[in-house]
This record gives C-alpha cells, sequence and structure tokens, in this order.
C-alpha cells in the first residue's frame, strides 16, 4: 500500500448520517471478485441522475467542479454502515480518496479503511460541518488536520497508526516481528521438541 504521512486536499462534504455501503458501492455495480473497476460506480445513486446512462447528477457534491482531484471525503455519523463489503473502500481508494473524516464509522468498513490505506478521522460533527470545502492538510504523525489558521487534533490506535504510515497490510504488520516470533519458536522448539515433527524422505 501506499504510505500516508500528509495530505492537502480540498474536503467535499457528503455529510449525510448512515451512508451505506451499498451507498458507497451498489451491489449491482460490483461484477468482478477484484479491486478494480469500481470507481465508477462510487456512489452511483446518487453521483448519477440516470444511472445506466451515466449522467452525472450535477447536485451530487462529487461532480461539482471544486470536487474534482479531491482526495478527503467528510460525512455524518454511522459513515460506512450496512454490510462489509471490502468494495466499499476499494472504490474509494480507485476514485482516489485517502481519508475520511466523519462523526463516526461502522467499525467493519474503520477497519477496511486502514487495511486499504485509507485514513479514518473521528471528529465532533460541528468540527466536521466547519470543514466543508475548505483546503486541508493532514499530518498523521502528528495528528493534526489544519484548515487555515484552524486546527484540531484526533487519535488514532498505535497499531492502524503504524500500518498507514508505513503502507502495511495485516501481513506486513505480522512480519515486522518476524525476529520476535523465529526466536520464540527456536526457543519453543527446544522446551517441546515432540512438538516439532520432523520431515521424512
Amino acid at each position: 500500500m501506499t504510505p500516508f504521512t500528509t495530505l492537502c486536499s480540498i474536503a467535499i462534504p457528503i455529510l449525510r448520517d448512515n451512508v451505506d455501503t451499498d451507498a458507497i458501492i451498489p451491489s449491482r455495480e460490483m461484477k468482478s471478485t477484484g479491486r478494480t473497476g469500481l470507481a465508477e460506480g462510487l456512489f452511483a445513486p446518487w453521483r448519477y441522475s440516470d444511472v445506466a446512462a451515466r449522467v452525472p447528477d450535477p447536485t451530487f457534491e462529487l461532480n461539482r467542479s471544486e470536487a474534482q482531484g479531491g482526495q478527503i471525503i467528510l460525512g455524518g455519523a454511522n459513515f460506512g454502515c450496512g454490510s462489509s463489503r471490502e468494495h466499499a473502500v476499494w472504490a474509494l481508494v480507485e476514485y482516489g480518496i485517502r481519508c475520511v473524516i466523519a462523526e463516526s464509522f461502522a467499525p467493519i468498513f474503520r477497519a477496511n479503511c486502514i487495511r486499504n490505506g485509507v485514513l479514518p478521522i473521528t471528529l465532533q460533527r460541528s468540527v466536521v460541518d466547519a470543514l466543508a470545502w475548505h483546503q486541508l492538510e493532514i499530518d498523521l504523525a502528528a495528528q493534526t488536520v489544519r484548515a487555515g489558521e484552524t486546527n484540531c487534533t484526533f487519535t488514532i490506535e498505535d497499531e492502524p497508526r503504524t500500518m498507514l504510515l508505513e503502507g502495511l497490510d495485516v501481513i506486513d504488520l505480522t512480519l515486522k516481528a518476524r525476529d520476535a516470533i523465529a526466536a520464540w519458536t527456536d526457543a519453543d522448539r527446544t522446551a517441546r521438541p515432540w512438538v516439532y515433527l520432523e520431515k521424512t524422505a
């Protein structure tokens, strides 16, 4: 994954509560099991006035001219609720979204964000609302969000922070402890040799 260190981008407000994964990527837009080909279906029910013909709805936030190239989405409460489909985050990533700032997240969606290089930031709703359409500077190491002269902090657990900063998936994170794992295995092999069956020809 691409490490997340700092990010400067316009903040695109989709300030609705309970935005579920079927709104983020409807099941009919999931035409393969892979991680690609999903960006076009991102927010399809809201993004297009005619979904089949892919006619953009000019009133939807992602379609506004100032949103083009934006990498931050602002959301309301319980963002990413509904099914556990990881495709929702894959669609965001393929579209170019690197950060979602919301009042709260569905736990599985939040975990999927971290595992796919998207930073989920939880802030008070009044703060989230005030960030709409502002150019933000996000510093993950410092855990700050800056909008002009306004600066606020956020919290994130150590393990997710490390995964995002270093661009690690869960396997990569485990492999950081390979020396400790090997040392434990060697010690356990000495203490309990009967557990370790030798290969036979």
